[in-house]
């Protein structure tokens, strides 16, 4: 659904009851393209209640892969995009599409597995090392295979380790087409490691006996960024709007209240926004 038709039929509603010269009131809202872990961790129930009793500006949120939100993007249907790829997302901005690239905050990327451990990588902080042993023991391994954020992580680690996983495909390594909570269940029932962000690993409720494999390589490190949609590519873009969305994330209030969202007592997400002159 594109952008420009997404409130016709509310609009046109409006028209057939407003008074002929009266002029509709403007839509307070915007639409954000995000990737999954920020709305699958609950980050945006606690951040975006704030935001909206501060300016009275509803946020919608788009939950997909970071691959699929970009496209999204494209297609003019945001006014935020907010993922974690950040080569891509310079792209969609040197492609005119974004305004401006912000960091935002950040976690890390860790792999899951059994505590039998069959491929010997368990306390490990080398991530490539790890995943040749995975590789080179054929341990089950869940990839999501999906283009979002978290795969294109996976992709890069697997070719700075030497490894194609590809011809494994449909034997140890398997690629489930499906987000980062699917994926999980998939690894956890047939007992594969799996790559994720440490944010959703928190907030998932079926661990099993899965417990955190490989964590502390600094290849690991997961960057989040906002950008707001360019109003020259998608003239039904809410500019305005959606930049005080972005203003309010990256200022001092937003920060705080990034840092301060907790699960059980941990911290999800690490803000590091530049500061805001």
């Amino acid at each position: 659904m594109k952008v420009g038709n997404r409130l016709l039929g509310a609009i046109l509603l409006a028209a057939a009851f407003a008074p002929a010269n009266a002029a509709l009131p403007q839509d307070k809202s915007i639409i954000v393209q995000s990737t999954t872990s920020t709305a699958n961790s609950g980050l945006y129930d606690y951040l975006l209640p704030m935001f909206t009793e501060k300016t009275g500006i509803t946020v919608h949120v788009v939950a997909v892969g970071t691959g699929q939100a970009i496209k999204n993007a494209q297609n003019c249907d945001a006014d935020i995009l907010l993922v974690h790829a950040k080569p891509a997302e310079e792209k969609f901005v040197a492609e005119g599409f974004g305004v401006k690239r912000s960091d935002l905050m950040y976690n890390d990327f860790i792999i899951v597995g059994l505590p039998a451990d069959p491929a010997g990588v368990a306390g490990t902080k080398d991530v490539t090392a790890a995943l040749k042993q995975i590789a080179e023991a054929k341990a089950p391994f869940a990839s999501r295979g999906d283009d979002s954020g978290t795969h294109k992580k996976e992709q890069a680690l697997w070719k700075a380790a030497g490894v194609d996983p590809n011809p494994g495909s449909g034997q140890w390594y398997s690629e489930t087409g499906s987000g980062m909570g699917a994926t999980l269940n998939t690894g956890v029932g047939m007992g594969a490691y799996v790559l994720t962000d440490r944010a959703t690993w928190i907030s998932y409720k079926n661990k099993g006996d899965f417990t955190i494999a490989v964590e502390g390589d600094k290849a690991l490190f997961n960057q989040y960024g906002a950008i707001v949609v360019n109003k020259e590519k998608c003239p039904s873009v809410k500019a305005d709007l959606g930049q005080q969305f972005v203003d309010w994330l990256l200022s001092a209030e937003g920060q705080t209240a990034i840092g301060s969202f907790k699960i059980e007592g941990q911290q999800l997400f690490f803000p590091n926004a530049p500061p805001q002159t």
